[in-house]
């Protein structure tokens, strides 16, 4: 399946306040309803609950993957559709990833999209553990900002247009 591949890494996040992607859609509220059209992996969120299974991610890795997407404005909430966040230990090697998206932007899917897998987000523990040095509000601040960078890419925005909006 072809599809784009975009990420945030440690070289090219900026360590500023982290706006959410309703700031960057110009979204005017924020609801906490629990119900969302993703799936969480941690070593998973689906449909709106965390899965924990045997894999070794920090605990709160899982609830602020949650508790982002519980942010979401009901709107944004409703059109995220067939994508999992997964919490893996280390991106590829040498790549610097904090996080990645692999899928079909919802701006790019056609009718033919019908019956794909479920586009992938990755969330890279490590690295964003050695980010944060300890700081646990600084650790929720970077799982928040990566989530929320790379659903922007889900939505079909391009690091270019994060980087113009200030939002990358």
């Amino acid at each position: 399946m072809s599809g784009w591949r975009c990420a945030v890494t440690a070289e090219t996040h900026s360590p500023r306040s982290h706006p959410s992607i309703a700031d960057a859609a110009s979204c005017a509220f924020v609801t906490n309803a629990k119900d969302t059209n993703v799936r969480v992996v941690a070593g998973a969120v689906t449909l709106g609950r965390v899965e924990d299974t045997e894999h070794h991610a920090s605990p709160d890795f899982p609830q602020v993957i949650q508790e982002t997407l519980d942010s979401l404005p009901r709107a944004l909430r409703d059109r995220i559709s067939n994508v999992e966040i997964v919490v893996e230990d280390e991106p590829p090697r040498g790549s610097g990833l904090l996080g990645l998206y692999q899928g079909v932007p919802l701006t790019k899917r056609t009718h033919w999209y019908s019956f794909a897998l479920p586009d992938k987000i990755s969330i890279y523990r490590g690295p964003i553990e050695r980010l944060s040095g300890g700081d646990h509000g600084r650790l929720e601040a970077e799982v928040r900002h990566v989530v929320l960078h790379e659903l922007a890419h889900h939505f079909g925005i391009s690091d270019e247009r994060l980087l113009e909006i200030g939002r990358y």
